[in-house]
């Protein structure tokens, strides 16, 4: 395999040098000198055997209408909330990540990077729910530290994080 794309590149390499030493007179040479140009940097990618990993890390926000710690009919997920994902790759390296909920109030975060630069551990936290009804943090809200260990390809599911009203609706009592 290997020896099939030194092969490609090293075409590659001499059809670029066969277009750069033609006169330019023709446009379509220089999008034919840009598009090899772009498959020898892709070959030379492909073969430098750089393996890539792919992170996913899922979560939801949840209005807490009567504040009684529990998912029930009466509560709601946030659209719009913001959360905040942190997280320390293998090689050292401090990610900040923001994300937005959906209609169906699920965040997500994902990236594709160098497998010997992924994620190790993580910690996500709510910023804001951007609901006037539905503001305040529930306990143990906060955020959540966790070792991402999966391999490529593969997500992490966080609990939900909750916010509830200043007061409850006087049904909850």
């Amino acid at each position: 395999m290997v020896d099939l794309c030194i092969s490609f590149v090293t075409g590659l390499l001499l059809a670029q040098l066969n277009v750069s030493h033609k006169d330019k007179t023709h446009p379509m040479e220089s999008k034919n000198n840009n598009l090899v140009l772009g498959f020898v940097v892709l070959a030379v990618f492909l073969i430098s055997g750089v393996k890539s990993w792919t992170g996913e890390i899922h979560g939801r926000v949840v209005c807490d209408v009567c504040a009684d710690s529990s998912i029930g009919p009466e509560d709601h997920v946030l659209e719009g909330a913001e959360v905040a994902v942190l997280c320390i790759t293998k090689s050292g390296e401090v990610v900040n990540y923001q994300a937005f909920t959906n209609s169906k109030g699920i965040y997500t975060v994902a990236e594709t990077m160098p497998e010997s630069e992924r994620w190790d551990a993580c910690l996500a936290r709510p910023i804001s729910s951007f609901h006037d009804h539905c503001n305040h943090l529930g306990d143990g809200s906060t955020g959540i530290k966790f070792t991402y260990n999966h391999p490529s390809g593969h997500f992490h599911v966080i609990r939900p994080f909750v916010y509830r009203p200043s007061t409850a609706p006087t049904y909850c009592i």
